[in-house]
């Protein structure tokens, strides 16, 4: 089969699309036709070694945490799967991922694909969603009638966090660039502020209950935006290498979130997306050939949004 792979971390020239061993599915894994992946921001920094230590990797690697596809073979042990089944789905860190024309998979992390968008498309919901999932209720455990303040409501997760903090009946102020505005309005957006042109802290009039940060923003300008979170209310945020700040004296506690597959949670998800209470944006699609191009363009800040990628048998 074709795929893509690292044989040394390094800059996005180090990806090569190669041939690699159709693999195998052992006990309690499925294999899976890819109909696509998708490109993270963590992408970037794990084929660049700036991982290593949480996530070590046996090279050479295949990247691709997201996966939509097709079961094409069931490992020992797998039941209430068949071949044919359309999935979705977010992989191991550490096993090969969905840059492949067939990946394998744990079947317990798997859940039906949306019937309601191409299967293609399905690929740009799990690790994202799961994120604004389980920042916004594993952690944050927001409520109807709160107030929200979702700092990058524009980029990929946000744009799953405006909608579902709307759903859940939150008050919701969103920033965004002069790309994104429209964009996050459409999401959802009680108020939306582009920080290019304001200063969010004189924007926002009033506490919130929560603050949601999903942007690589300055620490100091992380330390004003808590600043704006009630006593006793929670800041989260998905920037791991810039831990949430906390203010002890006044009880607002902090979360970093580590993301974790959850089959349950994006079944939810694909529901979700099936009764149109959730959309799923895809900005482009591109051929699995071309991956190294998409991580040369996410590390010059030129990616227009969440890019899907497709193997050529897709």
């Amino acid at each position: 089969m074709k795929a893509v792979r690292f044989h040394e971390y390094g800059e996005p020239d180090v990806l090569h699309y190669e041939d690699v061993d159709l693999p195998e599915p052992g006990p309690g894994q499925v294999r899976v036709r890819v109909a696509a992946t998708s490109f993270n921001g963590v992408d970037g920094n794990i084929r660049a070694g700036f991982m290593q230590g949480p996530m070590p990797l046996t090279l050479p690697h295949i990247p691709g945490l997201d996966v939509a596809g097709t079961i094409d073979a069931l490992g020992e042990g797998v039941g209430g799967r068949e071949i044919g089944d359309r999935v979705v789905g977010f992989l191991p860190f550490v096993d090969d991922g969905a840059s492949a024309e067939y990946v394998l998979a744990p079947a317990e992390s798997l859940a039906p694909a949306p019937e309601g968008i191409p299967l293609a498309d399905a690929a740009a919901l799990p690790l994202v969603g799961l994120t604004a999932w389980q920042a916004l209720f594993d952690h944050a455990g927001l409520k109807a009638g709160q107030r929200i303040l979702i700092s990058g409501g524009g980029g990929a997760v946000g744009g799953y966090a405006v909608q579902l903090a709307k759903a859940a009946g939150a008050h919701v102020i969103a920033t965004g660039s002069p790309r994104s505005v429209e964009q996050v309005k459409a999401a959802g957006a009680d108020e939306v502020i582009d920080h290019t042109a304001t200063e969010v802290t004189t924007a926002v009039t009033g506490p919130v209950d929560v603050l949601l940060n999903l942007a690589p923003i300055d620490p100091a300008e992380y330390a004003a935006l808590a600043g704006l979170v009630r006593d006793g209310g929670v800041v989260v945020g998905t920037t791991v290498w810039m831990p949430a700040p906390a203010d002890e004296e006044r009880g607002v506690r902090a979360v970093d979130v580590y993301v974790r597959s959850d089959a349950g949670q994006l079944a939810e998800l694909v529901a979700r997306v099936d009764r149109g209470a959730l959309t799923v944006d895809v900005s482009e699609r591109v051929p699995l050939a071309d991956l190294a191009s998409v991580h040369a363009r996410a590390a010059a800040g030129a990616l227009p949004g969440k890019v899907i990628v497709l193997p050529a048998t897709a």
